[in-house]
């Protein structure tokens, strides 16, 4: 349950600190945009974004964008190769860096996202959460939350979820910015980028019909 400041935080002053947030991070780092673009265009060629739909706030579709990580690579029947194969050296640089994720800062500039909350996942994910798992998607997702700093891509899915929930409950500025610093520490020591078996995070697959208690 919110209380009232977390309530008046929500309604009224996390949208436009996203945007200012937003704005002074594209401006401040955009020398750091074009490199890693010119650098994604050179090692990885085109496109130099990679662009998805994700649901976000009530499940409402929207266009999310980082910057391309993997190589187009193929088998002899034209399909897709393994994400640890079309991973590359400097793709996982970009990953462990979280430089891929700089683009999402226009996502959040459009109001698509915010700085913090949970992350925006599949839209094949949507028909396989249980009624606790959907209430991640009361917020806006984030370029940063609770389980990423509490694991990232090293956690299992329920406890991912169960933290997206926890975050909904207990959104406050105060949490938000503890969210943030954590980040920001975390992204210089590089912690919990992948799983512990798979390049990127395994797919989400098993509905889970029982509610998970906090």
């Amino acid at each position: 349950m919110q209380n009232s400041k977390g309530g008046i935080y929500r309604r009224f002053l996390k949208r436009p600190m996203d945007f200012i947030l937003s704005l002074i991070s594209i401006i401040a780092l955009s020398p750091v945009l074009l490199i890693v673009a010119f650098l994604v265009r050179v090692k990885l060629g085109s496109p130099v974004l990679f662009k998805q739909k994700r649901p976000g706030l009530n499940e409402n579709i929207f266009m999310m964008y980082k910057f391309r990580t993997m190589t187009d690579e193929r088998d002899k029947n034209g399909e897709l190769l393994s994400d640890s194969v079309r991973l590359t050296k400097f793709g996982r640089f970009l990953r462990s860096t979280s430089l891929d994720e700089l683009p999402e800062l226009f996502n959040i500039l459009k109001g698509d996202m915010s700085i913090i909350g949970p992350r925006p996942l599949l839209v094949q994910y949507l028909p396989l959460y249980n009624e606790h798992q959907k209430r991640r998607h009361e917020v806006r997702p984030g370029l940063s939350g609770l389980a990423q700093v509490s694991g990232r891509n090293a956690i299992s899915w329920e406890d991912k979820f169960n933290l997206d929930v926890k975050y909904v409950d207990n959104m406050s500025f105060v949490n938000d910015w503890k969210i943030i610093f954590s980040t920001i520490k975390k992204v210089f020591v590089r912690e919990g980028i992948n799983s512990d078996s798979a390049a990127t995070m395994e797919p989400f697959k098993e509905k889970k019909k029982e509610r998970i208690e906090l």
